[in-house]
């Protein structure tokens, strides 16, 4: 087996990251699985150590673990140079855990492990893996497209991911692993204060014009935000982005239906609106809040949502959610 390569965040989410990648490192150790581990110290090392990784490894396939949250995820698929040779594992720590969630991976330090490993043997025996689609996200002036693995969206998500990234309440509740009321408080607080916006949205080549935005968010997988299906019938292998949307809806109104968008029960809601495609742009009438898996991009007036078609391999077998 060739030797695994791991990215660790220690400091991820709820607090368990020391004791999952000390039980991980037992686990490799006791099954005498050769390993390089890798710490990050810093914001964006993740996505630098995935850049390193593979240019230390030209030849033959990088199994690679990503030991974190849905943000050292993120960096780390957006420091990939060759998706064609790297094979993703994730031991899921963070405190959202969005994309293992979606994907059915395991929340159990061992059992990811042992699925893991018996992925790299299934390939190494001749059989293929299963292969995602990722979504990337750009706009007007940045110097290189974001990557995403779960989504990116515009408006009432992006600022509650943006105020989630440095939110002392966030802090606190991870010590009591109720880190996913982080998004609950703020988007209810945030919904009563932005200012919505003016949409112009084309999906694969077809215009139209939504008055009174509140969020766009393109969904990749079918929940963000800590589970919340904002568009419940996404997959990640058909070749589509899912565009999952608020628009011409009182405030006071939204604020009661919120409750449907969670339980994944919004279908058929005047104002709330799902579209998929592989190409889908927003011009927009001023600056809005932009993010990719939760990492802040910039407030901006277009933006481009497309599909990257069965390009991220995972050691991890098909789970439909």
């Amino acid at each position: 087996m060739n030797k695994i390569q791991i990215i660790v965040n220690n400091g991820a989410g709820t607090g368990s990251a020391v004791p999952v990648w000390k039980e991980t490192k037992e686990y490799l150790q006791e099954k005498e699985i050769p390993y390089n581990a890798y710490l990050t110290r810093y914001e964006k090392h993740a996505m630098k150590l995935a850049g390193q990784i593979c240019e230390k490894f030209p030849e033959g396939p990088i199994y690679l673990l990503v030991v974190g949250g849905d943000g050292t995820i993120n960096e780390v698929l957006n420091g990939i140079p060759d998706f064609d040779r790297v094979r993703l594992g994730v031991i899921p720590t963070g405190s959202g855990n969005d994309f293992a969630r979606n994907l059915g991976i395991l929340r159990n330090t061992r059992d990811d492990l042992e699925e893991i490993v018996s992925c790299i043997e299934q390939e190494q025996n001749g059989e293929p893996l299963q292969r995602i689609d990722l979504g990337e996200v750009s706009w007007e002036d940045c110097t290189k497209p974001r990557i995403f693995g779960i989504s990116a969206g515009a408006g009432l998500d992006a600022i509650v991911c943006k105020k989630a990234l440095h939110s002392i309440l966030k802090k606190v509740l991870n010590r009591f692993h109720l880190g996913k009321l982080t998004y609950l408080m703020l988007t209810v607080q945030t919904l009563f204060s932005m200012k919505t916006f003016r949409a112009t949205v084309t999906v694969d080549g077809e215009t139209e014009t939504c008055q009174n935005m509140i969020f766009a968010a393109a969904m990749n997988l079918r929940a963000e935000g800590g589970g919340v299906p904002m568009a419940p019938d996404s997959t990640p292998y058909d070749g589509n982005i899912s565009l999952s949307s608020a628009s011409g809806i009182p405030k006071w109104k939204t604020f009661f239906l919120l409750p449907l968008l969670a339980l994944g029960k919004q279908g058929g809601i005047k104002g709330f609106d799902v579209k998929d495609g592989a190409e889908i742009t927003l011009e927009l009438d001023q600056p809005v809040v932009v993010h990719a898996d939760g990492e802040y991009c910039g407030d901006v007036r277009y933006i481009k949502f497309c599909c990257r078609r069965d390009t991220l391999w995972l050691l991890h077998p098909r789970r439909e959610k």
